[in-house]
């Protein structure tokens, strides 16, 4: 990976880090991390390079303690097109490439993390989402899409499967008629559809995309950070388990954040008619 610069304000401005990268753009300012796919020139695909990029960013979003949520985005005219396939290009009759090899090194542990940060993960799509861009869109907490945006099970159209979860996160967020229907055909799924389906949390005007999303993200950098973490593993995991072992989650949870400080914040800020001030993690 080739860092050219990483610049750290926090002198002049406490909340603030900007650190440059050539193919993302990432910041932390006021407790929100910004981390946008900047290959705008091939629809913010993905090359060994980017993901090299994506997981310092990532591994700074976790060493940050100040950090109580992250949004994901991509630069131009879509989020991302999933893999660049110039970057592993492969003719008929040449040698195979061992494709798990790279979902294994890359595409894995970063669904692994953005599924498991103790915090909001926000998504804003724009454009497209294909192939493995549309699988890591579906992998964050709260997906954010414009009105102009499709998501594209594109795996179909090359002979593959889904991969970066899509397998996993398709049939949940659609249920199994839907899921095979889009990635057996490949077929565009419109935002509007995406949620009226169920699989997104709002689709917006594509003028109102920005708006909506720093809302979204000012709220999540405000909030009760830790009881949101839990609310989020809880959910995440309520598939594996039965309900009554749900029940008694829920129970310890609860007696475990019932001692926080931000829940006695919350409780006196409503009695007092009052805006908490959380504190987060």
């Amino acid at each position: 990976m080739t860092r050219r610069k990483i610049a750290n304000v926090r002198e002049r401005h406490p909340a603030i880090i900007t650190m440059d990268f050539e193919t993302i753009l990432f910041s932390i300012n006021d407790g929100a991390a910004r981390l946008t796919l900047n290959r705008p020139d091939r629809l913010n695909s993905f090359t060994v390079q980017m993901h090299d990029e994506v997981r310092t960013a990532l591994d700074h979003v976790e060493q940050d303690e100040t950090v109580r949520t992250l949004l994901i985005a991509g630069a131009g005219r879509g989020f991302c097109a999933g893999q660049d396939l110039s970057d592993r290009a492969v003719a008929p009759g040449s040698d195979a490439v061992d494709l798990g090899e790279s979902v294994e090194k890359r595409y894995n542990p970063l669904i692994r993390r953005l599924t498991s940060l103790p915090m909001p993960v926000i998504c804003a799509v724009n454009g497209v989402a294909a192939g493995a861009g549309a699988s890591i869109a579906f992998a964050c907490d709260i997906v954010l899409a414009a009105r102009s945006a499709k998501f594209i099970m594109s795996f179909a159209n090359i002979g593959l499967v889904p991969d970066s979860g899509g397998s996993w996160s398709l049939p949940r967020l659609a249920g199994q008629a839907r899921a095979l229907g889009l990635a057996l055909t490949g077929d565009p799924l419109p935002a509007s559809q995406a949620e009226e389906w169920g699989m997104i949390w709002k689709c917006v005007d594509d003028e109102h995309l920005e708006a909506e999303r720093d809302a979204l993200v000012t709220k999540f950098a405000n909030a009760p950070t830790r009881g949101l973490a839990e609310t989020k593993a809880l959910i995440r995991s309520a598939f594996t388990r039965p309900l009554d072992d749900q029940l008694d989650l829920e129970r310890d949870k609860m007696r475990e954040l019932g001692q926080s400080e931000d829940y006695r914040e919350g409780v006196d800020a409503f009695m007092n008619k009052r805006k908490p001030v959380f504190k987060g993690r």
